[in-house]
């Protein structure tokens, strides 16, 4: 596996390129300083060169009058006594006045002075001295950008070497499958002798914390796989012997009633527990599909509410406009429109319940209570309660009714008035 090409802004890439930034402008930085005084602060020299000079030459001149000018390889002099001709001079010399002057063909700086009737030129001869200057101030610039180069170098293979636990420990944990880690390759007998310090201590933990959800992983499959088994045995013992009981002939109506409860109270179970077990799996277990008529898991669930109503002056109705099939497992939906009913069911006392199937959606009004706005906010969490007082139910309906939605995909939505009623309305993908 290539580690860079796995992790292109990993570690030790960042350390790499903090490293060449640094090059860069330190390099940068050393060569505009050495320009800006080769370039900038050399005429500033130059000029309080050729003062002094000149001063020099007019104290001697004026001692020794035969004292010749300055002619050597970096300075030249011209002495024009008074009546001698301009043509004397070179000729870019010819049309100064006093002071300096920089002549820009060659980069020449001249200094013209009187003295009395005679005037003297100093031409500082720029470009050799430039080229003077540039050679012997050159090599030391490159000599120590050569040395941070250098240093540069051994500070990052340093760093490489200190960081190379950690960019190992990445790689190893970057491999793990998150579904089942590889945790064999953390152990303490196989890490690598440069892995110390506080490296081997965080490799340490991590083997122990992905033992631990291995574990904890087995454990969840192994409950999931026994709980799939272990509690529907007794629901089919309730719902073979209940079959028996009703095939009884001489059975009277009230027992036969008490049955059939059972028997839908066993079925409920059923699905209940098939929806919990989806939500113990993980994501990527997909569970078992099949195709169904939305508009029969409604009526199911309609007929199993009307009980709670039996004694109160509470209507249900269900309206089929559509009815749409679904590829979904069937227990799931029936989980998620009972609760909901049976929330409308507990939360109405007068009135009417209506459940309406449309194309893409479920809808179950109620002229109940109702909720208020923070109740609405609040009321898909676990354990909420709108009403504490009342005696239904312990806050969890509403709660799996949105952890199964998510699951597949669908969405819930809630609309109350305080004192008006509730609308609930779960949409799908048809």
């Amino acid at each position: 596996m290539n580690w860079e090409w796995v992790m292109p802004y990993g570690l030790p890439r960042k350390i790499r390129v903090v490293f060449i930034l640094q090059l860069v402008l330190v390099s940068i930085a050393i060569l505009a300083s050495y320009y800006v005084v080769l370039f900038g602060l050399s005429t500033s020299l130059v000029k309080s060169i050729l003062q002094k000079e000149m001063d020099y030459y007019w104290q001697e001149y004026t001692a020794n009058p035969a004292l010749p000018v300055p002619n050597v390889y970096n300075l030249r002099g011209f002495l024009l006594h008074d009546g001698e001709m301009l043509e004397k001079l070179p000729a870019e010399l010819r049309g100064l006045d006093e002071g300096y002057h920089l002549l820009d063909d060659d980069r020449r700086m001249v200094l013209m002075r009187r003295h009395g009737t005679d005037r003297i030129y100093l031409v500082f001869m720029h470009r050799q001295a430039m080229q003077i200057g540039y050679w012997y101030g050159f090599l030391p610039v490159m000599l120590a950008i050569l040395a941070i180069y250098l240093a540069t170098w051994a500070a990052y293979r340093s760093s490489k070497r200190l960081v190379s636990p950690v960019t190992w420990l990445a790689r190893q944990v970057s491999r793990w499958d998150p579904r089942n880690p590889d945790v064999s390759s953390l152990a303490p007998e196989k890490l690598p002798a440069d892995v110390k310090g506080e490296a081997k201590q965080l490799a340490e933990a991590l083997h122990i914390l992905a033992a631990r959800m291995t574990a904890l992983l087995v454990r969840e499959q192994n409950f999931t796989r026994d709980a799939s088994h272990e509690l529907r045995t007794p629901l089919t013992v309730i719902r073979v012997a209940t079959d028996m009981a009703l095939a009884d002939p001489g059975l009277n109506p009230r027992m036969e009633r008490s049955l059939q409860r059972i028997q839908r109270a066993g079925r409920d179970m059923e699905a209940v527990i098939d929806a919990f077990l989806i939500l113990a799996r993980e994501s990527e277990v997909k569970p078992q599909r099949e195709w169904f008529n939305v508009g029969d898991i409604v009526e199911y669930e309609a007929e199993s509410a009307r009980q709670l109503l039996a004694h109160k002056p509470v209507a249900l109705q269900v309206e089929l406009e559509a009815n749409p099939r679904l590829h979904a497992p069937p227990r799931v939906l029936q989980v998620i429109v009972g609760n909901l009913l049976r929330n409308a069911c507990n939360y109405t006392d007068t009135g009417i319940v209506k459940v309406t199937v449309e194309a893409d959606r479920v809808v179950v009004r109620d002229t109940g209570i109702g909720m208020s706005a923070d109740t609405v906010s609040r009321v898909f969490d676990p354990f909420y309660r709108a009403e504490p007082d009342r005696a239904q139910g312990v806050g969890l309906g509403l709660s799996i009714v949105r952890r199964l939605s998510d699951r597949f995909g669908w969405i819930v939505e809630l609309d109350s008035v305080p004192g008006e009623g509730t609308t609930a309305v779960l949409r799908f993908v048809v």
